[in-house]
């Protein structure tokens, strides 16, 4: 749930039982989550802003993304906010691995996305979905949502400078379509 890395064994109480019991067993506070990310990072870290309300994201009520900025080129995370640096430092989102994994997530995303295109345009629909499939199967699905995420913002001709196809690609209705269903 936090890192991407989909080796999510583990189940974290996103707000730790020790600070509120009651919370034990309300599904909202399960989050599946590596290992790494529960108990080596997170474990009973639960930090607070000034006013009591907590400074990590949750993601059953949150958008990261309003937080987050993943720098597509270096696969490290950035914060947009003061919740976004506490979630990147308690979480070591930017721990060792992580940004080669996402970095080595886009380019499988961008090679699956220019072989579904090569496939839709010759209208072959099951191999089309195979390469959808592809990319919501792969670990980091992260990298892909920041990628349609950023082809519609401003720079994006610069955070796409390396590969101006894939950013036309990115804004495509159809292509979105399918890896959004």
């Amino acid at each position: 749930m936090y890192c991407g890395e989909s080796r999510g064994a583990t189940v974290d109480h996103f707000e730790p039982v020790a600070r509120n019991p009651l919370r034990t067993f309300d599904w909202l506070n399960h989050l599946l989550a590596c290992t790494p990310c529960n108990s080596h990072e997170k474990g009973e870290q639960f930090p607070l802003d000034a006013d009591g309300h907590p400074l990590l994201i949750d993601p059953t009520a949150e958008d990261p993304f309003e937080h987050l900025l993943l720098t597509l080129s270096l696969g490290v995370y950035r914060p947009l906010t003061p919740k976004g640096q506490a979630t990147i430092d308690v979480l070591g989102l930017n721990r060792r691995g992580l940004p080669n994994g996402r970095m080595h997530a886009r380019k499988v995303v961008e090679l699956a996305l220019h072989a579904w295109d090569r496939a839709h345009a010759h209208a072959r629909s099951d191999e089309t979905q195979k390469h959808v499939q592809t990319v919501q199967d792969q670990p980091f699905a992260d990298v892909c949502q920041s990628m349609l995420r950023q082809a519609f913002s401003p720079g994006a001709d610069l955070v796409f400078s390396d590969a101006p196809d894939l950013l036309a690609l990115l804004r495509r209705d159809d292509l979105r379509a399918a890896l959004l269903r």
